[in-house]
């Protein structure tokens, strides 16, 4: 399986001064973006078997283009929101319910609730085994085909996480551009590793496709929250 794992387009979550809810959409430069990956990806990938995204709006908004650039449908899949936006069950909060992340970050207490304030909130590791079940089950379901997940930073970073079975405590971050592309694939050799990385965090689009006085922003700098 073939696996390219997309985080979302600029967010107004991810604007420094932002103070609204957490589940929102993409801003202009987002919008770009997304463009953007919709124009370049189908050179560089010519088919997919299968579209995933998270159900949260930046990611939708995000796959959209995408979805329609390779007139295929778009699967939601609840598994692939945002770390501290699910219950311990794995099952997602309403998204008026969203509540702020710990003064912790996730990884300095990665057994810890990372919404405190919220009864029943996922940690770290509830969040590592709900992303870890979800990437078992795209690899039987498609053992041998072209899979495509648009999602957020934070599922992307676990991800490495379980391909390459990092502990509980890690000692390195991943860090994602707004519609990086991020490349894995499963070989399941039987003498060798599982799993290959063939690239991350690749933003060509961004660097052919953004309006030129959008470049420097839009490719720049990772933005961080999500």
């Amino acid at each position: 399986m073939h696996l390219y794992m997309i985080r979302h387009g600029q967010s107004h979550v991810n604007l420094p001064d932002w103070n609204g809810g957490f589940d929102e959409g993409l801003t202009e430069l987002g919008q770009q973006q997304a463009e953007a990956l919709a124009a370049w990806m189908p050179g560089a990938v010519p088919h997919v078997d299968a579209i995933y995204c998270s159900t949260m709006k930046r990611a939708r908004e995000t796959a959209a283009p995408l979805a329609s650039a390779y007139d295929a449908p778009i699967v939601f899949d609840e598994r692939l929101r945002e770390i501290g936006t699910s219950r311990l069950d794995h099952t997602p909060w309403p998204s008026e319910s969203l509540l702020a992340y710990a003064d912790y970050w996730a990884s300095e207490r990665p057994f810890s609730s990372v919404t405190p304030e919220q009864e029943g909130g996922e940690s770290l590791m509830h969040f590592r085994t709900r992303v870890g079940l979800y990437i078992e089950e795209l690899v039987n379901r498609h053992r041998h085909e072209v899979v495509v997940a648009v999602a957020h930073g934070g599922v992307i970073e676990i991800t490495f996480d379980h391909v390459f079975n990092v502990g509980a405590f890690r000692r390195c971050e991943v860090w994602n551009h707004n519609t990086s592309v991020s490349h894995f694939e499963y070989v399941a050799h039987p003498r060798r590793e599982a799993w290959r990385l063939h690239a991350h965090n690749r933003i060509d689009h961004l660097l052919l496709y953004l309006p030129a006085e959008n470049r420097k922003n839009g490719a720049g700098k990772r933005e961080d929250a999500g």
